[in-house]
């Protein structure tokens, strides 16, 4: 062969080389934040994602500061063509109170009237979470499964998820909860929601695998990514951002280790503040981007 054929080859071989590797986006790519900023940063616009994810009180129709928020959210993702998926949560005004079943299917009937385009929803966020240090609870099994009944009937043509579960280190009340749930939910979910930090954060695939084995259905992780700081055991920092980061790569293996995961929600977009008690941000709260940003970046292909 003669040598200038051979040096185009291996040019062209450097190049391949030095490329990224083409997504193997089997599972949607999404981001989760509350912030309508996040679509108008370059960053953002850069990656293209298809679906976000907002988290409202399930009663946010009535108040108004909670109407707005929602509202901005949703527009700005929608000016980007990005579908929203929307997980209610407990009322901002009244955090301690669980609703009843018609108390929480008049609120979201408001919500869904409010937003006619929206068509993907989740019941409860991190149902199965509990009474977090007395500041606001989350619902039983039974409530759980309500909400669920209730949600699908106000919206018969949208896409409305199971349980929203968090992993936790100890899987088994998880899973356990997710039984309860499973017995009373009718119909039975289609689609499942799972956090599964503890995986991603902790070098694992076990609870991902356990709540998969457990249930039938698409599962979209629609939490999940790199923390950079969460209490004693996630100290931030630069050292917090580089750990983060490794969870992230791991959490497209594990998105891409079972056909029946569909998508993976990103959480968050924008880091907390240093007081704040969590951080799991892909990028810095001036909006540059941190490693976890170029990760994300690299498996997509850009």
């Amino acid at each position: 062969m003669r040598p200038r054929v051979l040096a185009a080859l291996a040019a062209a071989l450097s190049i391949a080389l030095a490329a990224p590797a083409a997504s193997r986006a089997d599972a949607l790519v999404g981001v989760g934040d509350q912030q309508p900023a996040m679509f108008a940063n370059p960053l953002f616009v850069e990656l293209n994602i298809p679906v976000v994810r907002y988290i409202a009180p399930y009663d946010a129709m009535n108040s108004g500061v909670d109407a707005r928020n929602a509202d901005a959210f949703i527009r700005a993702a929608q000016s980007t063509g990005a579908k929203v998926l929307v997980a209610f949560y407990h009322s901002r005004m009244h955090p301690e109170r669980m609703p009843s079943t018609r108390a929480y299917s008049l609120a979201v009937r408001k919500f869904i009237r409010a937003f006619p385009t929206v068509r993907e929803y989740q019941p409860w966020n991190e149902a199965n979470r509990g009474n977090v240090q007395g500041l606001f609870k989350s619902p039983n099994p039974r409530q759980a499964a309500n909400y669920y009944a209730a949600l699908r009937k106000a919206c018969t043509r949208c896409t409305v998820t199971g349980l929203d579960l968090l992993d936790g280190i100890n899987m088994a009340p998880s899973l356990r909860y997710l039984e309860r749930f499973q017995q009373l939910a009718r119909p039975a979910p289609k689609v499942w929601g799972l956090h599964n930090y503890s995986d991603t954060n902790r070098n694992s695939t076990t609870r991902t695998r356990q709540f998969l084995r457990a249930t039938r259905g698409s599962v979209w992780l629609t939490e999940t990514g790199g923390i950079v700081r969460f209490g004693s055991n996630f100290p931030g920092g630069r050292r917090g951002q580089l750990r983060a980061a490794t969870a992230l790569r791991l959490m497209f293996k594990i998105a891409n280790s079972n056909s029946r995961i569909k998508r993976l929600y990103i959480f968050q977009w924008t880091g907390s503040t240093s007081r704040a008690r969590f951080d799991a941000g892909l990028t810095n709260l001036d909006g540059t981007a941190r490693p976890g940003y170029r990760i994300v970046r690299d498996y997509l292909g850009i």
